[in-house]
């Protein structure tokens, strides 16, 4: 018996044996790669236009910053020289020396210390109690209160240092730190901005603190207090920085160098005969590193204190 073997079926045109048909993959055509094309270009045009802008911005704002301590580091020709040179061969120490020795820095920056230490102390003490009794108690004339609070936040200081300094002529405060701290120890924008944080607390909190026989003070040092830290942190360095910077009010409210801050004392680094550009930075620089170091050591508190991120 002869066994008859069939040839195999011929493959189909998509190469299966079952003879399923496969769909035709498009040729890819200019009018379906033109899009692609476009929004590749458009995607590295943003990324090329965001590395630029940053460039900019990084040389408007620390552009000035790095020439100041460039020339603190150099010396008189090589900050005077054309074309300038953005760099230095050596560092140098010899203007931070100048600087103290000419104006007496130590004695500026001791009252800078004492002005910007008292300023805080002072603020902590006035707008933790009056934002927690404009966050919390319901009392008449609250919103009309409150009103003025946000108003003198419009009234500019230099219209009101005339009335303010015949009032300490006649009060004996003048030349003393006093008259540096005391009109600044009630922050509008303070009470304004530490209101909101304690308004975030649940009432469910405080009702709880309250029927354990917590008295209102417990409850701001327990509990407002510890949730409300960066907050209280962000307006710490606002106040640190106003006042270490200001130059204005010292110079008008004082008459004699007793009293008076650094930023009064800097400028004078400029009127002296002979003082070189590179002094005059080195006093900037002295003047701009505890500012740096606060911002540094508080930037997370920053960021923190304007995200709202609930009660656990």
């Amino acid at each position: 018996m002869t066994t008859t073997i069939a040839p195999p079926a011929p493959p189909t045109a998509s190469g299966s044996p079952h003879g399923a048909a496969a769909s035709p993959v498009p040729p890819t055509t200019p009018s379906t790669a033109a899009p692609k094309i476009a929004a590749l270009l458009g995607k590295v045009v943003r990324i090329f236009a965001r590395i630029i802008v940053s460039i900019l911005l990084v040389l408007v704002f620390a552009g000035p910053f790095y020439w100041m301590v460039l020339t603190a580091f150099q010396t008189a020709s090589e900050a005077l020289s054309i074309p300038p040179q953005f760099w230095v061969d050596a560092v140098r120490w010899d203007n931070f020396i100048a600087a103290f020795d000419r104006v007496n820095f130590g004695h500026f920056a001791l009252n800078s210390v004492i002005v910007t230490g008292g300023t805080l102390l002072g603020q902590f003490l006035i707008i933790v109690p009056a934002a927690y009794a404009f966050a919390r108690f319901q009392f008449k004339g609250r919103d009309v209160l409150f009103g003025v609070v946000l108003a003198t936040m419009m009234i500019p200081g230099q219209l009101i240092f005339l009335p303010v300094f015949a009032m300490y002529a006649k009060m004996g405060l003048l030349n003393t730190h006093l008259s540096l701290i005391l009109p600044f120890i009630a922050s509008g924008f303070g009470i304004f901005l530490l209101r909101q944080t304690f308004m975030r607390v649940p009432d469910s909190l405080i009702e709880a603190a309250r029927l354990d026989h917590a008295s209102e003070f417990t409850i701001i040092r327990r509990i407002m207090l510890p949730l409300a830290k960066p907050t209280i942190v962000t307006i710490g360095l606002i106040t640190f920085i106003g006042t270490w910077n200001n130059y204005f009010f010292p110079l008008v409210w004082t008459t004699t160098d007793a009293a008076r801050t650094l930023p009064v004392a800097v400028p004078r680094l400029e009127a002296l005969d002979e003082i070189a550009p590179t002094i005059v930075m080195a006093g900037n620089m002295l003047l701009v590193v505890p500012i740096l170091i606060v911002f540094l050591l508080a930037r997370r508190h920053i960021i923190s204190a304007f995200t709202y991120t609930g009660v656990k």
